[in-house]
């Protein structure tokens, strides 16, 4: 959809801002350009609009060189979203975010009507804000309004210049997860200027990491995490960068183990003579559809905390199962699985299958979600699935012992 061939942007006095950048964004693909300030990853951007013309080399959009493109016309076709938004402050939400439209020549009701829908994909109710002025709203609501905005014409190509930018890190983050809900709906081919890297990687099909006027490495964020290509990089992403890796990489049912499972409608006496026998301390609780409703201790049989209420093997595990907070969808990322055992102060979590109502797959432990960064890591850097890298831990050296 965009491609660069062997651009380069030099000012009169003979600074290089871009030097020689060859590279492809794919359709529907997401590319994050990082890097410390003055690097030319906004200057690449904006050449990509002609609001900066290259000193030498071809862009192209969708297969047309864009300089035979009058400028106006281009920019019509191409969102823009930037840090401080830019929006009319004597033009309501509405209006603000239907220009692109007017300008296009759409009748009004259309236009109105492509703004309303817009704005509602974006979590602003239009009945309440739509007669609203940019002054009424907040700092991120004005970044939806935004996006919105420049959603309104349903352009190919979305430029986005540190959209986040100016707002607190808590709002950021909602703004990014509502930003990712978005581009799995809509697919538009992104380019995402950021000198966050953890914003880059979160964000990212693809990051563009820049030097000096030039791509140091252009890759998936796992890689560009895992197997840094330069010393520079390696700087750049920081000595964390294996922390930083939990956020791309997702669960998946190689990393899980299999506890010893019991369902509700189990006499609990069995159910509770079976976890002894295997030496477990616990079983996962499942209904007759396997799909997760809870966890049942190996003690179950001293019944609840009842003063001193006598032991008791009556009953179904159903009367004894405990509710579970710790569980995600297989595909969450490795980060969420660790902050989800901290915030439960769990050794394990449960991880069910997204696409059915809750049926479980198994259970991911500390020990696993090591294992699960370390295979990422090799199978990157050896080019194979994830399942069929073998990590040597403690268990392994043991049995190997």
């Amino acid at each position: 959809m965009i491609r660069f061939e062997h651009v380069t942007k030099r000012y009169a006095d003979g600074t290089t801002a871009v030097d020689d950048l060859s590279f492809e964004v794919a359709e529907g693909e997401l590319v994050t350009l990082v890097g410390p300030s003055g690097c030319g990853k906004t200057t690449t951007m904006k050449m990509v609009n002609r609001l900066i013309e290259p000193t030498e080399g071809g862009i192209f959009l969708d297969g047309d060189d864009i300089s035979t493109i009058d400028p106006v016309q281009l920019r019509r076709r191409i969102g823009y979203v930037i840090q401080q938004v830019g929006l009319f402050p004597h033009k309501t939400v509405l209006e603000n975010t239907a220009t692109v439209p007017h300008l296009l020549g759409w009748k009004r009701g259309k236009g109105r009507e492509r703004a309303a829908e817009l704005l509602d994909l974006v979590g602003l109710d239009p009945s309440v804000y739509g007669d609203r002025y940019p002054e009424q709203l907040s700092g991120g609501q004005r970044q939806r309004v935004g996006v919105a905005r420049a959603l309104a014409a349903d352009p190919p190509v979305l430029l986005m210049d540190e959209p986040f930018g100016a707002v607190d890190p808590v709002v950021r983050e909602r703004l990014q997860n509502e930003f990712l809900k978005l581009q799995a709906q809509v697919r538009k081919t992104v380019l995402f200027v950021t000198h966050d890297i953890e914003e880059a990687v979160r964000l990212g099909d693809r990051i563009a990491v820049y030097g000096q006027g030039r791509i140091e490495q252009f890759d998936s964020p796992a890689t560009v995490l895992g197997a840094p290509a330069t010393p520079y990089v390696a700087e750049f992403v920081g000595a964390d960068r294996g922390l930083k890796r939990l956020s791309v990489t997702p669960i998946e049912e190689s990393d899980l183990d299999q506890p010893p499972v019991v369902h509700l409608d189990d006499p609990l006496a069995t159910a509770t003579e079976r976890l002894r026998s295997q030496g477990a301390r616990w079983a996962v609780v499942l209904d007759d559809r396997n799909n997760l409703h809870g966890w049942l201790p190996a003690d179950a049989t001293a019944g609840p905390a009842t003063g001193g209420a006598p032991a008791t093997t009556q009953g179904t595990v159903r009367e004894h199962a405990r509710r579970m907070e710790a569980w995600l969808p297989l595909g969450a990322p490795l980060k969420q699985a660790f902050a989800t055992m901290l915030q439960h102060d769990a050794g394990w979590i449960a991880v069910i299958d997204k696409e059915s109502e809750g049926r479980f797959l198994g259970v991911l432990t500390p020990a696993r979600l090591h294992e699960a960064l370390r295979r990422s890591i090799d199978a990157d850097a050896q080019d194979v699935p994830r399942a069929e890298v073998a990590v040597e831990t403690v268990a392994t050296i043991t049995r190997a012992g």
